[in-house]
């Protein structure tokens, strides 16, 4: 049924997908609200984004049909993909129980629905690994239990749910005497509020039967409110995520995975099948959590936020304008929390297996891998959900947002990101501009920092804007290399100029032009030769124009990396912005030895 008539004593799969829309909606609408009452289990301020991104996997999978068993069981994928944070796992895991309990029903009464429910519970409480009462799993079970017992009384769907939703309101006022950090903050439980909030859509669906508004949540509405409750100490730095694909010939289950990760952190969540599985967990090792479950099967989706930047930037952000960037800026760790810089990762692939550039995957244990894998490893730019998800949540704390990216000519990362800034800016009204930095690695990372530097010396979103594109043309970039063998195996050199050069021993060095695009500067018989033909230039280039500043990214090179450092002192007068390793999509494409020289000069 389409549209639910006066009473309803059927519940059939077209309903209830319909319902679900009309919950995801109200999701959206009160996504800040949720992440501002987010105190627990952490106070990273990202509940409410986390369940937005959970519902709109719902609402963009192309779902409806009458069948109730196989409308779950849809719902219960789409909702296990796009689960993000302990309770949208939570919450999928409830929906997975939900539809795994259904016995081929096409249709279902309320007393089977009822037990349906009591059982789906079962679920929820299993998948996580220390249940906390007082919070969204608490009010799942008592609004459960609750129609549980009006099933005796009741045969009608919309007054079944109107008394429920009831005593869900009920449960979650309760759980903020339930908490003690609850209490504290006068606050309840930011996702039993989520799940609550989700109930409230679909009663008012089931009670008018309209479809009004729904389509509209295929994208989430952010409204702006700066306003923050109190927070406590974060234990275990990086929320982790994966999905995992199970090796069927392993016959791991649930059990084996959560022992296999339980040491690694706390606020653990295992859900899912033996043929699928969603985890989270807090952790301060991302990578080790990593390595450990691709022993499961493999990984197919991955995602780390750092709750103590979620938290800086909830509490107090340090400027009004916020940048995002990605991982092949190689800025270091302390560069990026002193400015609150928002770096989106790329990932590296390994086979069927991918890791996140910098988070999952780091530089030391890349370089140790690329040489013994079975397969040369390749890249790939962020999705569009994960640059809207960032967006959605950055517009929600900030007046307004800037992201600079690597060369367009080299990922399609700037187009996901400028796409995705797109849509968010339209539905929150905030200014967000993306920008081609036609630079990466140490280039891309001197960009991101002279615009951290103009925002932190009070310049306006509009005069960064207008002057990032000078800043690109301004920074020159030299990229040396021990060897041309990795630049052929990544594809960036064809196999017969590799073997010509192979043959030669060349030591190329590379630069990117106007246009971001890579061209050959020299093609010495050593590295040392390489190192003097950059330095020649440099030279020459600073006997014209006065330098702003320098970095330096290396692969497993800092002895090189330190002799450019010297030498751009003695010519410049000044320490580098920064010396880091550089990123392993980097290292893909050119190999270990590398060391990218960039040097900005004034306007």
């Amino acid at each position: 049924m389409n549209t639910p008539s006066k009473s309803v004593t059927e519940l059939d799969g077209k309903t209830l997908y319909y319902s679900f829309l009309a919950g995801a909606q109200k999701i959206f609408e009160n996504q800040v609200l949720i992440n501002k009452i987010n105190v627990f289990p952490v106070a990273d301020a990202d509940t409410g984004t986390n369940l937005a991104s959970t519902m709109r996997s719902i609402v963009e999978s192309p779902i409806p049909t009458s069948d109730l068993k196989l409308t779950a069981a849809a719902l219960a994928d789409a909702a296990l993909t796009g689960a993000r944070g302990n309770s949208g796992i939570i919450f999928a895991q409830f929906i997975y129980g939900f539809s795994t309990e259904i016995q081929k029903h096409e249709t279902v009464s309320v007393e089977t629905f009822a037990q349906i429910l009591k059982k789906a519970v079962t679920y929820a409480y299993e998948a996580i690994a220390n249940p906390v009462e007082g919070t969204m799993i608490t009010v799942m079970r008592e609004w459960a239990e609750f129609i549980y017992i009006l099933k005796d009384t009741i045969e009608d769907f919309i007054e079944l749910l109107a008394k429920a939703y009831q005593k869900a309101l009920e449960s979650l006022q309760a759980t903020t005497g339930k908490l003690e950090i609850l209490a504290k903050s006068n606050v309840v439980d930011a996702g039993a509020k989520g799940f609550v909030v989700f109930l409230q859509g679909m009663v008012e669906f089931v009670k008018a039967g309209e479809l009004r508004k729904m389509l509209a949540g295929r994208e989430t509405v952010v409204i702006a409110d700066s306003e923050v409750v109190s927070h406590d100490v974060i234990t275990f730095r990086y929320c982790t995520e994966a999905m995992i694909i199970l090796d069927e010939k392993r016959k791991t289950d649930l059990s084996q995975v959560r022992k296999s990760i339980a040491h690694l952190g706390d606020s653990m969540v295992v859900a899912g099948s033996s043929r699928k599985m969603r985890v989270h967990i807090h952790s301060d090792h991302p990578s080790k959590v990593m390595t450990a479950l691709s022993r499961a099967g493999n990984i197919t989706f991955q995602k780390v936020d750092d709750m103590v930047m979620q938290q800086r930037i909830t509490s107090n952000p340090a400027f009004p304008i916020a940048i995002v960037t990605d991982s092949t800026c190689d800025i270091p760790q302390e560069l990026i929390e002193k400015y609150q810089l928002q770096v989106v990762p790329l990932s590296v692939h390994f086979g069927e297996n991918y890791f996140l550039d910098r988070l999952t995957l780091l530089p030391a244990q890349f370089y140790s891998m690329i040489d013994k894998a079975p397969q040369y490893p390749s890249t790939a730019q962020p999705a569009y959900k994960d640059f809207f998800n960032r967006y959605s949540y950055l517009a929600s704390h900030y007046d307004s947002i800037l992201g600079i990216h690597i060369s367009a000519a080299l990922s399609g990362t700037w187009s996901n990101s400028s796409k995705a800034s797109h849509a968010v800016a339209e539905h929150s009204g905030k200014r967000i501009n993306v920008i081609n930095s036609k630079r990466l690695s140490s280039g891309l990372g001197l960009i991101v920092l002279r615009a951290a530097k103009a925002i932190e010396n009070g310049s306006s979103h509009d005069q960064i804007v207008s002057k990032i594109e000078t800043w690109s043309k301004n920074t020159k970039m030299f990229v040396s290399s021990k060897t041309i063998k990795y630049m052929v195996k990544s594809g960036r050199v064809s196999y017969t100029k590799g073997m010509i050069g192979s043959l030669l021993n060349l030591k190329p060095v590379v630069t990117l032009n106007d246009d971001g695009k890579t061209e050959a500067f020299g093609k010495p018989f050593t590295e040392k030769g390489s190192m003097e033909l950059i330095l020649t230039k440099v030279k020459s280039l600073a006997s014209e124009r006065k330098i702003w500043g320098y970095s330096i990214s290396h692969a497993r090179n800092l002895s090189t990396a330190n002799w450019f450092s010297e030498k751009m002192k003695e010519i410049s007068g000044l320490e580098p912005e920064f010396i880091n390793d550089a990123s392993p999509v980097l290292g893909t494409n050119v190999g270990p030895g590398v060391v990218a020289l960039s040097i900005m000069f004034e306007d």
